[in-house]
């Protein structure tokens, strides 16, 4: 078994997360563990694990689901995007497991490419190339950055699939990586100045925190901002460390914490009702929130029938 964490470019349709939905539960096998969406960042995240074969055929349905309902030329949100499934990446679930997931991700971009006319980019321990490894440098520039690029810059060209976006459902990244728990601490503010730089202090690349990455996010709908977080590496650098940090930082400008979100699930090496406490993560639910006892609380899908898209 083996976990993999699509993110869809919409946040805001139950039409569009229904559609996306049923596709990954017409796998016989697939345990569709969370669906998380945020009409801020206009974006979904789901969480399924099953057998290799079973989670990249999911997954490819997905992905060719989401090419159909998500159109990124209309799309807005605050979070970065390069695709209408912006991100796929494939997580062991047992030591030892990491090249399965690399196998998976990598017969998924090629059957992308071919079947469904989306450029791939290979990314974490998937990557073909050391500087596509690091996320954000494959989604630099997101769709509209990738779209000028793509034509004039060899260095763009894709890993899988054709050498130009698609031209409403853009690219995916497809990967593998470890645990990865993303987590965002809401500020009692709209300073987006001040998310900003607290994201800039704490992740690793500007100094801060090992395996931490982080953005400051504008949430227009709650008229708050937000630092979103990626822990990139929980067994390093955990949820109450970071939380602690954003929140010195915070209270050092005269601002308060209201509430912080757990995106998706995370191992329970990472979260318990103490570290949920410490967090002020609301409503801590372990078969909602823990990896584990969400796989044992979830049976695999049965099937259901699917028609592939324009079919």
């Amino acid at each position: 078994m083996i976990e993999c964490v699509p993110n869809f470019s919409d946040g805001r349709d139950p039409t569009v997360a229904r559609a996306l939905q049923a596709a990954i539960r017409s796998v016989a096998g697939v345990r569709l563990l969370d669906w998380h969406a945020d009409p801020d960042h206009n974006r979904s995240v789901a969480t399924l694990v099953g057998g290799p074969a079973a989670v990249v055929e999911a997954a490819r349905r997905a992905i060719a689901q989401a090419a159909r309902s998500i159109d990124l030329t209309r799309h807005l949100g605050v979070h970065p995007r390069i695709g209408a499934t912006d991100v796929c990446p494939f997580v062991p679930l047992a030591a030892g497991e990491m090249p399965v997931c690399i196998a998976a991700a990598h017969a998924l971009g090629e059957r992308v490419g071919a079947e469904l006319d989306l450029p791939v980019y290979f990314y974490g321990e998937a990557a073909r190339t050391p500087a596509r490894r690091a996320l954000p440098d494959v989604r630099r520039g997101g769709f509209e950055g990738l779209r000028e690029s793509l034509a004039s810059d060899p260095a763009r060209r894709p890993d899988a699939g054709p050498a130009r976006l698609h031209p409403t459902a853009g690219a995916v990244a497809i990967g593998a990586r470890g645990f990865l728990v993303a987590f965002n601490v809401e500020l009692d503010s709209n300073d987006l100045g001040l998310a900003r730089t607290i994201a800039r202090a704490v992740r690793e690349s500007d100094g801060g925190l090992p395996g931490i990455r982080a953005l400051g996010l504008a949430l227009a709908q709650r008229d708050r901002v937000q630092v979103s977080l990626n822990l990139c590496a929980p067994e390093r650098t955990g949820l109450v460390a970071v939380f602690a940090e954003v929140e010195r930082r915070a209270r050092a400008a005269g601002v308060a914490v209201r509430v912080s979100e757990l995106v998706g699930l995370a191992p329970r090496s990472a979260l318990d009702a103490d570290v949920a406490r410490a967090v002020r993560l609301p409503a801590f639910d372990p078969v909602r929130q823990v990896l584990e006892e969400a796989i044992a609380a979830t049976p695999p899908s049965p099937g259901a029938p699917w028609s592939e898209p324009g079919t």
